[in-house]
């Protein structure tokens, strides 16, 4: 059996960055044509710019720009844009190197429903850009999650804190005691790890 996982990034609730944006988005800046850029990803240009339009909707600024006429006419990544595909790959590495880890998996023996809370301690916290891997001790079990950078600044998780792995049958979210009641918080704006 193999994990695999998907990545997107959101933003008040809508979808910036998917696979196929973040294709789009890299095809953009190797063609520098959004029309080379189609043909090369084999979608209707129209098609592309909804992916764009909803992408600038979402993000509230342009991650593409296109110039007209002349010598250096073409359609090129914004700023915006370069960091988002960045932030992405990145994301998407991150995510890869967590599921290939064996040790993240290592004596995970758990019998698992649709909703478990297993508490832990956060051993490290990696931030890298959008993503954070959180990598959590559960005697006798090691394990990581990958959520967002904000979930992590919302929960102000670190290494030291005691946290709760909340595991779906999809997803392992993050959740934090704050009050000595047991009441915990959680963030919804995990990464999902569904197929």
């Amino acid at each position: 059996m193999k994990a695999k996982t998907k990545l997107w990034f959101t933003e008040d609730g809508k979808t910036v960055m998917g696979a196929g944006r973040a294709e789009l988005l890299k095809a953009i800046e190797e063609e520098r044509s959004l029309r080379k850029a189609c043909k090369k990803l084999g979608i209707s240009y129209k098609h592309a710019w909804m992916m764009l339009k909803k992408m600038n909707e979402a993000l509230g600024e342009p991650a593409i720009v296109t110039v007209r006429g002349g010598k250096d006419q073409g359609t090129f990544l914004t700023d915006l844009g370069r960091k988002l595909l960045a932030e992405y790959e990145t994301g998407k590495q991150l995510i890869n190197e967590t599921i290939g880890d064996e040790t993240a998996w290592e004596n995970v023996s758990f019998k698992l429903s649709a909703r478990n809370q297993l508490p832990g301690k956060v051993l490290e916290v990696e931030k890298n850009g959008l993503v954070c891997k959180i990598t959590i001790e559960m005697e006798p079990s090691v394990i990581t999650s990958v959520v967002t950078e904000e979930a992590v600044e919302k929960l102000d998780i670190k290494p030291g804190d005691r946290i709760y792995a909340v595991i779906k049958s999809t997803e392992v979210m993050v959740a934090k005691a704050v009050s000595e009641k047991g009441q915990t918080k959680t963030d919804s704006k995990e990464m999902d790890h569904s197929d």
